[in-house]
């Protein structure tokens, strides 16, 4: 890719993020130190390590031909980007507690138990912000499809989920913590 691309889509990256200066990211304690420990590494650590491989790259000759340097130039756009998307995160975080919301509906932090309308099938999501959210875990952000049909809602309810595969309906089961 060449610099002045690179330079276009990083900075259109940027923007985007200036752009959506005023959301706020919502984040357990745990998740904001993990954000800045990982900001932290990647500003340390992460860019010695790009300026060395971008130096050992420089030193093999010709850098028009040069796919190491190529290579290591592209990691450092990556990580950049990264690293702003981090920083941008942490000015716009709050950090959220799960004792500051009750269990009598589903908010954000609030774990719910739902049982497929169609299958049968239970399955349980801890509902999280997006900048939390990890489906392996059951970390599911608020703002997903699923997320947003449950927020506010109680035991007992039946939602209704758009999917590509038509309306999926869950029952809630349980609301906890």
């Amino acid at each position: 890719m060449d610099g002045a691309l690179s330079f276009f889509l990083f900075s259109i990256l940027l923007r985007g993020y200036r752009d959506m200066a005023t959301d706020i990211v919502y984040v357990t304690r745990e998740r904001l130190l993990a954000m800045q420990a990982e900001a932290q590494e990647l500003k340390s650590k992460g860019r010695r390590e790009v300026a060395q491989k971008i130096a050992d790259a420089r030193s093999h000759g010709d850098l028009s031909e040069n796919a190491d340097y190529d290579a290591a130039k592209h990691e450092q756009e990556l990580l950049e980007i990264r690293i702003a998307r981090l920083e941008s995160a942490l000015a716009k975080a709050q950090v959220i507690d799960p004792k500051d919301f009750p269990d009598d509906k589903v908010y954000i932090l609030s774990r719910v138990r739902l049982m497929n309308k169609k299958t049968s099938k239970e399955v349980e999501y801890y509902l999280v912000s997006s900048e939390e959210a990890d489906f392996e875990q059951n970390k599911l952000s608020v703002t997903s499809p699923l997320g947003k049909v449950l927020l506010g809602k109680v035991v007992g309810d039946v939602v209704d989920m758009k999917a590509p595969a038509g309306v999926i309906q869950f029952e809630i089961l349980a609301i906890g913590k």
